[in-house]
C-alpha cells in the first residue's frame, strides 16, 4: 500500500539523505542496503535487465526495511513509468532529459489528473482494496518523487527551461554521460563536466528545486553541503561489493 515517501519529507524539512544506485537486481541485496541504513536506492531498469515481477520483489525488499524505492526507467517509454509505479515505485529517475518536454512526457505518464493521465489501476498500490480509489489518486500524485537525470550536454544549456515548468522534485547529474556528451568519456573530473553538474546545482538553486549531488568521498560531500545540498547518491552496489570483494582477497593474500 502507498506509504508517506519519508526521503521527500525529509528533503523538504532541510534533512540530510543518502541513497545508493542498486544494478545487482537481487532482493537480498536490497534489503542489505536498507539495514545498512540508506535512506532510498535507485533501482535500476535502463541499462539492467528486471522482469517487472522481480521489480516487483526488489521494491519490496526496500519496503521491509525503510528503503524508499525509486526506479530508474529507460528513456522514452511510459509503459515502463507506469509498470514501476504500479510495483510501489515511490519515485521515477528518467535519464537523458534534454528539453522540457521530456519532463512534461514523464509527468503525463507518472501523474494522475489533472495533473497528468497515468492510467488507473487497483493492485499493491491501493492495499488490494484498503485505501479509497480517489484517495490514492490524491496522495499518489503527493508522494511519488519526479526526478530528472540531466547528463547531456543538450539538457544542460536547457536547465532553465527544464525547470521552470514545475513538477520536478529533485534533479540528478549523471557525471558519466555527461563526459561522453562533452568528448571525454570517463573524465568525469573534467572541467566541462565539473562546470556543467556545477551550472546544474546553480540553477536548481535558481528555481528553488533539490539538487541530488554524486558523492562518493567525504571530502565531495562537505564541499556539497557548504553549498547547501542535503541529498546524495554515495556509489552503486556493484563497484562496492566488487571493490570489498578484491579488498578482502588483498587482504588474505598479504595475512
Amino acid at each position: 500500500m502507498l506509504r508517506p515517501n519519508e526521503v521527500k519529507r525529509r528533503i523538504a524539512a532541510g534533512e540530510e539523505v543518502h541513497g545508493l544506485f542498486s544494478v545487482l537486481p537481487d532482493p537480498a541485496v536490497v534489503e542489505m542496503i536498507g539495514a545498512a541504513g540508506y535512506d532510498f536506492v535507485i533501482l535500476d531498469t535502463e541499462h539492467t535487465l528486471v522482469d517487472p515481477r522481480l521489480l516487483e520483489h526488489l521494491i519490496r525488499a526496500a519496503e521491509t526495511t525503510g528503503l524508499t524505492p525509486f526506479v530508474r526507467v529507460p528513456e522514452g517509454d511510459p509503459g515502463a513509468v507506469l509498470r514501476a509505479l504500479d510495483a510501489g515505485a515511490m519515485g521515477i529517475v528518467l535519464p537523458h532529459v534534454r528539453s522540457r518536454a521530456d519532463v512534461d512526457a514523464l509527468i503525463h505518464a507518472a501523474r494522475y489528473a489533472p495533473e497528468g493521465m497515468r492510467s488507473l489501476n487497483g493492485g499493491r498500490g491501493l492495499g488490494y482494496g484498503r485505501l479509497d480509489p480517489r484517495e490514492y489518486i490524491a496522495r499518489a500524485n503527493a508522494e511519488i518523487m519526479l526526478i530528472p537525470l540531466i547528463e547531456d550536454a543538450a539538457g544542460v544549456e536547457s536547465i532553465d527551461a527544464i525547470l521552470a515548468g514545475g513538477g520536478i522534485d529533485l534533479v540528478l547529474p549523471g557525471p558519466g554521460d555527461l563526459s561522453q556528451s562533452y568528448g571525454v568519456p570517463w573524465e568525469v573530473r573534467h572541467p566541462s563536466v565539473r562546470d556543467a553538474v556545477l551550472e546544474l546545482r546553480a540553477a536548481c538553486a535558481r528555481h528553488s528545486v533539490p539538487f541530488c549531488a554524486m558523492a562518493t568521498t567525504p571530502e565531495r560531500r562537505a564541499d556539497w553541503r557548504s553549498d547547501g545540498v542535503t541529498a546524495f547518491v554515495l556509489g552503486e552496489d556493484r563497484d562496492l561489493t566488487a571493490r570489498a570483494l578484491r579488498g578482502h582477497r588483498e587482504r588474505q593474500s598479504g595475512a
